[in-house]
This record gives structure tokens, C-alpha cells and sequence, in this order.
């Protein structure tokens, strides 16, 4: 097998900013597999937040290639997932890079689409909603009425400041009938929660993002039992294991591969969610085609998506599953992920 990885950072459209900060660049590290003829691509934009960084990732994949090497069989998923867990189990951003070029590869060899591969409905893809970054109220409100403009019924808006109020209601005015998500980035503490839960309610908000800080499962609860809005884990839920102690707590919990360690990794984390009668949300990070394609072959199991993320880019060096307004068509995609160069 031959390995390539390489770094981009990929400017922004246009500053991206949530409670935590702002970035004007994604820093994106692509891994490509070829093996027997066949490319699978592979990519993650890791979040410090969990721990990683582009260096750390770059630092990492080389001894979880050599795991991949060691099996010698990139349809062996399982045992390729199992020992890079085993050579980083901390690491799952980076794990998750290597996860998808294989899933890539593998669907690719086989001639088919990875979707088709898992045996998942390409018609059941759910829309996905476009995300405001934290701005000065009129220029949410702009971002947000272009967007619905450009197709998209469902609008996500980042809060988490001093003057949310101000912010939200001017995109309100804007796009009075687009349907409106919420994500604080768990920048506020329980009273204030459930203080702007309210007026987040009467403002025809459908689903409240990670209010509260993400080891606070009480100050969640708390949220979810005063509103009607679907409440739901990011921060709070990485992997499959946290399910359980958030099932009494939320409604939705927010899938994503560069969290959770790939798309087997996804996958176990959506049906565990299923077992515990929570929704699921399938999320991105601001993030290539390469690794967002993998995402949206995973959306026919999930309730919501929330898979923007390389539409955010003001350059990308990879195409990915093609969108019509808010819908991914991932009936046009002939083989793996959909993933190519451009």
C-alpha cells in the first residue's frame, strides 16, 4: 500500500466565529491510500477543543499507517479499526482520517458507493441546515437571508456572547420563515439557559445546541425539561460510550467523525443513540469535501444533518457529494465517497 498526507489550510469565505473564538483558516490534513490500482481519499479538520491539532495529527498518522500496513487489507475494516485504536486511542480525529480513506478505498474497489456498501437509503438524506457564525447583528441577518435565497430552509445560528439577543432577533426579521436551529458552543451556564431558552422558544427556534458546558449533564437536563425545543449534546457527546449518561438529558445528540474516531466509530454511536430513544444529528467541523463526503453517506441513518462544512470554504481542493439547495444527492455518486481532486 502507498500512503500520501499531506497539509492545506484552507481560507474561510469569510470569518467564522462561535463563543470560543474565530477562525479565517481550516487546517486540513488529507490522507491518500493506493493500493492495487484504486485511490481512497481521507481527511479530517481536527478541533483543539478535543484535544488535537493538524500537528498532532501529521505527528500520528505515520504509526497508525503502519497499523493499516501491518493488516495488509483495506477491506479488513474491523481489524484496522481495532488496531488504530490500539496505536492511538486518544487520537481520533487522527483515526478518523485514516477510517475514511479506508472506507473510501474500499468502496471504491468494490465499485460502488459507500452508502450502497452499508446498504443505507440514498433517498433518505435529510436536509441540512446552514450555519451563521457569531457576527455583528446585521451581517448575521445578511449571511442568513443570502442563505435562504440560495435554498436553504433550515438556518443554524452560533451564540454564545454578551448580546445574543440582539443578534438573534435581527436574523429573525430577516428570514421571518426559515426554521431556526441554535448552538451556544456550551458557552452559558444553566440559569442563563433556561432564561434564553424561553425567548429562543417564542422565536420559533426548533432545536437548542450544547447550551451549557459539556461535563454539565444536570444544567442540561435542566434545559430540556423547561422547553419544547429539541436540546441537544455536541460538546457532551463524543463517542458511543457517552450515550448513556446523556440519554435523560437531551433529545438529540450530535454525531461527528472527527470526534468520534471515523465512520464505524459514527456508526456504533448513531445506534446506540437509537437504543437509548435519543435523535441523532449528523455534524461537521468547517472542514474539506475529502472527509465531509464520508459524513453525508452516513445521513440516511440520522434524524437532522448539519453538514455545511466545506460550503463554508472559500477554496477546496476536493469535490465532494453533490447539493442541490439543501439536499445532498448522493445518487450521483458512482463510487466510494463521492470524493475526488479537483
Amino acid at each position: 500500500m502507498n500512503w500520501t498526507v499531506s497539509r492545506h489550510d484552507l481560507p474561510l469565505s469569510t470569518p467564522f466565529g462561535i463563543s470560543r473564538g474565530t477562525s479565517e483558516v481550516c487546517e486540513c490534513v488529507v490522507v491518500e491510500l493506493t493500493h492495487e490500482g484504486t485511490t481512497g481519499y481521507g481527511a479530517v479538520t481536527p478541533s483543539a477543543y478535543f484535544g488535537e491539532t493538524a500537528e498532532t495529527v501529521a505527528e500520528t498518522l505515520p504509526d497508525l499507517l503502519a497499523a493499516v500496513d501491518d493488516v495488509g487489507d483495506p477491506h479488513a475494516g474491523q481489524r484496522i479499526e481495532r488496531l488504530c485504536h490500539e496505536v492511538a486511542p486518544d487520537q481520533p480525529a487522527a483515526r478518523s482520517a485514516v477510517g475514511i480513506a479506508v472506507a473510501d478505498w474500499a468502496a471504491r474497489a468494490l465499485g460502488v458507493p459507500l452508502y450502497r456498501q452499508w446498504g443505507l437509503d440514498p433517498a433518505r438524506v435529510p436536509a441540512t441546515s446552514y450555519t451563521v457564525g457569531i457576527a455583528p447583528p446585521e451581517e448575521m441577518a445578511s449571511k442568513a437571508h443570502r442563505a435562504v435565497n440560495a435554498g436553504f430552509d433550515i438556518v443554524k445560528l452560533k451564540l454564545g456572547t454578551d448580546d445574543d439577543r440582539a443578534r438573534f432577533d435581527a436574523v429573525r426579521k430577516a428570514v421571518p420563515d426559515a426554521e431556526l436551529r441554535v448552538d451556544a458552543n456550551a458557552a452559558w451556564d444553566a440559569d442563563e439557559a433556561v432564561e434564553k431558552a424561553a425567548w429562543l422558544e417564542s422565536g420559533g427556534v426548533t432545536m437548542l445546541e450544547q447550551p451549557v458546558a459539556a461535563d454539565d449533564v444536570a444544567g442540561l437536563a435542566r434545559v430540556t425539561d423547561v422547553t419544547t425545543m429539541a436540546v441537544c449534546a455536541d460538546e457532551a457527546c463524543q463517542t458511543a460510550t457517552d450515550v448513556p449518561r446523556l440519554a435523560d438529558a437531551c433529545n438529540v445528540v450530535n454525531v461527528k467523525l472527527a470526534k468520534c474516531g471515523g465512520p464505524r466509530a459514527a456508526r456504533r454511536l448513531v445506534h446506540t443513540a437509537d437504543a437509548h430513544r435519543l435523535a441523532t444529528m449528523l455534524g461537521c467541523m468547517v472542514e474539506s469535501s475529502a472527509s465531509l463526503a464520508a459524513a453525508v453517506h452516513l445521513a440516511p441513518l440520522v434524524d437532522y444533518a448539519d453538514l455545511d462544512g466545506a460550503l463554508l470554504l472559500d477554496s477546496d481542493p476536493f469535490d465532494g457529494v453533490p447539493i442541490e439547495g439543501d439536499r445532498f444527492d448522493l445518487h450521483a455518486v458512482d463510487a466510494g465517497t463521492g470524493a475526488r481532486r479537483r
